[in-house]
C-alpha cells in the first residue's frame, strides 16, 4: 500500500545522498568526538544573536500578561514590524518603500512560497542561476511551476546569453540570489541591468509580467564592501525577499519579508494576493515574538568580522591543499572545484578524513562541492591536515 505520492517518493530518493552525509556525520561524531569531526555541511549560523535581541526578549516577556500579547496578528504583519522594515528596506533599496508594500513572512522560504502561490499557474517557468539553492525547485513545484536552471559563467557571474536563450512564453519569474548560496558571488549592477533589459523586451514580446524574485537573506554578509545593487532601481517588476536568519542568527524564529517595488503598476493587486497566500498556505501570520523583535531591533547585526576571519582562514586552508575556488564575496559558503571529475568521490575522501561537505550536483553543478564556514575558527583550523590528506589521496 503506497503511503506517499509518486512525486514525494521521488524527492526522498533524490535526497538520499544528503541524508547519508547527515547520518555519517552523526556516526563520525559518536566515534571520534565532536571536536575531531569537521562539519561544513549545513548553513546553520553558530553565532549568538546580537545583545539587543536578548534585551528585546526580556522586554517582550514583560508584556506577556497583557490581553492578546501573543494573539493573532494581521496576515500582512503587525504595524510596528512593517514600519521598522519600511525604514530598513528603503535604505537598502535606495528608494522609499512604504509599509503597505511589505508583507511579513515565515522566513524567506515562506515568502518565496507565498509569492509563487500568488503568481504561478501550472506550467509556468521559473528561471534560476546554476548553481542554486536546491529548495527552489520544490518551492516552484509546489504550485505547478517548473524550475529552469540557467548555467552561470565559470566565475559564477551571470551569463546573459544563457539567460536570453532560456526565456520563453512560459517564463514567469527569475530568481536572483545575491550574495549567493552556494557560491558567495555578488552580482554587479551592469549584469543585473542586462537581465532587466531582457525581461522588459520579453514582457513586450509575450504580453505578460515576468518578475524578478530577489532572494536576499545574505545581503548583510558582504566581506569586501562590494555594492549590492538595488533591484528596485533597475526593474519595476521586482519583489525583494529577505529574512533575519543570518543577520541576527535567528534561523529558527522564521521571520522574513516580501517587499514589492513601489514602481510596479497595480502593486496593490499583487500585495493583496500575497496577503491572501501568506494566510492560506497555513502561515496565518509570521511568528508574533519574532515580529516584536524586528520592530525593536531592525538594525541590529551579528559581528561581520567573525565570518570575515573564518572566510579568510578557510581560503588559506583550501589554497594549501591545492583546491581551486572562487573567493566568496558574501554569504558563508565556499563552492570549490573538486579534484575529481565526479565530486562524490572527493566528498567520500573528505568523509574518510572526518570532513563533511555537500556534493555540488545537489546545487545543480557536478564537479564542485559546498562548504559552509559558519563554524568555529578552531574547527576550520583543525581541518587543515584532513583537507591536505583528502586532496592528496585523490591525486594519487
Amino acid at each position: 500500500m503506497q503511503l506517499l505520492s509518486d512525486e514525494v517518493k521521488g524527492f526522498l530518493g533524490n535526497s538520499s545522498m544528503i541524508r547519508r552525509m547527515f547520518e555519517a556525520g552523526i556516526e563520525l561524531k559518536r566515534t571520534y568526538g565532536e571536536d575531531n569531526v569537521y562539519d561544513f555541511s549545513l548553513g546553520n549560523p553558530d553565532l549568538p544573536p546580537p545583545p539587543q535581541i536578548k534585551q528585546a526578549m526580556l522586554e517582550i516577556a514583560e508584556e506577556s500578561d497583557r490581553p492578546f500579547a501573543f494573539g493573532y496578528m494581521p496576515n500582512a504583519g503587525e504595524n510596528s514590524a512593517r514600519n521598522a522594515l519600511s525604514e530598513l528596506i528603503s535604505g537598502e533599496q535606495n528608494c522609499p518603500v512604504p509599509p503597505e508594500n511589505i508583507i511579513v513572512t515565515c522566513g524567506a522560504a515562506g515568502g518565496i512560497n507565498a509569492f509563487f502561490r500568488a503568481t504561478l499557474s501550472a506550467g509556468d517557468e521559473v528561471l534560476c542561476i546554476a548553481p542554486y539553492f536546491v529548495e527552489y525547485g520544490f518551492y516552484a513545484g509546489n504550485f505547478g511551476g517548473i524550475l529552469k536552471p540557467v548555467m552561470a559563467n565559470k566565475d559564477f557571474s551571470l551569463n546573459i546569453g544563457n539567460i536570453a536563450q532560456a526565456i520563453t512564453p512560459a517564463t514567469r519569474a527569475i530568481i536572483l540570489n545575491s550574495p549567493n548560496n552556494p557560491t558567495g558571488v555578488i552580482y554587479g549592477k551592469e549584469e543585473l541591468s542586462a537581465v532587466a533589459s531582457l525581461l522588459y523586451e520579453a514582457r513586450k514580446k509575450y504580453g505578460r509580467m515576468i518578475y524578478i524574485v530577489s532572494d536576499e537573506p545574505y545581503r548583510f554578509l558582504n566581506y569586501d564592501d562590494c555594492e549590492v545593487p538595488s533591484l528596485f532601481d533597475i526593474y519595476d517588476g521586482t519583489a525583494v525577499i529577505g529574512s533575519f536568519s543570518k543577520t541576527l542568527s535567528l534561523p529558527g524564529e522564521r521571520i522574513g519579508y516580501i517587499a514589492v517595488n513601489p514602481a510596479l503598476e497595480n502593486a496593490a493587486e499583487l500585495l493583496g494576493g500575497l496577503t491572501l497566500t501568506n494566510r492560506t498556505l497555513g502561515f496565518v501570520n509570521a511568528p508574533v515574538v519574532a515580529q516584536k523583535l524586528i520592530a525593536r531591533c531592525p538594525h541590529a547585526r551579528i559581528d561581520l568580522n567573525v565570518y570575515r576571519r573564518r572566510r579568510d582562514l578557510m581560503a588559506q586552508i583550501l589554497t594549501d591543499a591545492g583546491i581551486r575556488f572562487v573567493m566568496p564575496k558574501g554569504a558563508f559558503y565556499f563552492f570549490p572545484e573538486s579534484p575529481t571529475a565526479d565530486e562524490r568521490i572527493f566528498v567520500d575522501a573528505l568523509l574518510k578524513e572526518r570532513i563533511l561537505a555537500v556534493p555540488g550536483r545537489g546545487f545543480g553543478l557536478p564537479g564542485y562541492f559546498r562548504l559552509a564556514f559558519c563554524v568555529s575558527e578552531k574547527t576550520i583550523a583543525n581541518s587543515a591536515e584532513s583537507f591536505i590528506k583528502a586532496a592528496a589521496a585523490c591525486k594519487n
